[in-house]
């Protein structure tokens, strides 16, 4: 089926985590979703210097995958970078069919704080949202409420909804 938005873990990925974005996904885009058998732990990708993994070279690697979905969405729970940025919670090819989104800084646990695992999860599906936007065409939104508004910190993440405002909804509609 086309509509269909596969979830593709890179590396180990919490299964829980694939279901409750998945759940997240069909509400905000009206989509089936699905998981992929899960890619190798990308170590093509891994900065050693830096510590973390380039986001480009793994989203290249989706690229080249041949899944029968109208879009692919990486999760890995590995702390990622790109070229210019300290780190990203996710980055998608604008008008393509890829996205990813990074786990690690969606933890409270991640900044020395206790879990909170509601509040991950929210967070998670609020960045597949949002990458998947902008495979959609969409850029960023200035409604600070906006699942496509955005996000420099968490806060600005915990801010935001998980849905589209209305100029971004009609603009995913056409």
């Amino acid at each position: 089926m086309r509509s269909k938005i596969c979830l593709v873990p890179v590396g180990p990925v919490d299964e829980d985590v694939l279901s409750v974005v998945g759940e997240g996904l069909a509400t905000a885009l009206g989509r089936e979703w699905d998981v992929t058998d899960p890619l190798p732990r990308p170590a093509y990708a891994y900065h050693q210097r830096r510590q973390q993994y380039l986001s480009d070279a793994i989203l290249s690697q989706l690229r080249q995958m041949a899944l029968p979905a109208e879009r692919l969405l990486g999760l890995v729970d590995l702390d990622l970078y790109t070229p210019g940025l300290n780190f990203v919670f996710g980055q998608a090819s604008m008008g393509e069919r890829e996205a990813l989104i990074a786990l690690p800084r969606l933890r409270q646990s991640f900044y020395g704080l206790p879990d909170d695992e509601a509040l991950f999860h929210e967070r998670a599906v609020k960045e597949a949202v949002h990458e998947l936007g902008h495979t959609y065409g969409l850029g960023h939104c200035p409604d600070a409420t906006c699942v496509m508004h955005f996000s420099n910190s968490l806060p600005d993440t915990d801010f935001k909804g998980k849905a589209f405002c209305p100029v971004c909804q009609a603009a995913l509609t056409r």
